[in-house]
């Protein structure tokens, strides 16, 4: 770790997060295959990195639609009286919350949210409007999605 709390990490370590991002079910001996290194340096690594905080976990990549989350939306929010951390963390408790983002601009926090249908989306947005501190919301639909997933290393 550097000076400044930033994890360095090496060409090998880089080339393995990259092959988790793509697979992370991949066999380490597949990974170390491919990365011409051997199992026991995959495996350490991993550990390493996994203790370093910089692997948070492992998880599947999920086609939301196919599962009848067709409402997509930003939600942007105005948050007042210093409230901000305090409102974000409650909102994010919410399962259809994939993100919540603190903001600069005209909002404070922006909150990326998904429904089955514009029902849920309508009263989740109202359950917000009702927390103390909440100024103002603004809401985007999110039409399609381009692009969606975690950038390589």
């Amino acid at each position: 770790m550097n000076k400044d709390g930033i994890i360095e990490i090496d060409d090998t370590d880089q080339k393995i997060l990259n092959e988790l991002l793509v697979n992370a079910k991949a066999p380490l001996r597949k990974i170390a295959s491919t990365l011409r290194v051997s199992f026991v340096t995959v495996m350490e690594r991993i550990k390493r990195m996994e203790e370093q905080g910089v692997i948070l976990g492992y998880t599947p990549r999920i086609n939301y639609e196919t599962l009848g989350y067709g409402v997509n939306v930003q939600i942007e929010v105005r948050i007042s009286k210093g409230k901000l951390i305090e409102l974000e963390k409650k909102i994010a408790k919410s399962p259809n919350v994939s993100a919540v983002y603190d903001t600069t601009g005209d909002f404070d926090a922006t909150i990326i949210a998904k429904f089955k249908t514009t029902r849920g989306m309508d009263n989740f947005l109202k359950h917000i409007q009702t927390f103390d501190f909440v100024e103002r919301t603004n809401t985007k639909l999110i039409l399609n999605t381009i692009k969606e997933e975690q950038i390589r290393v």
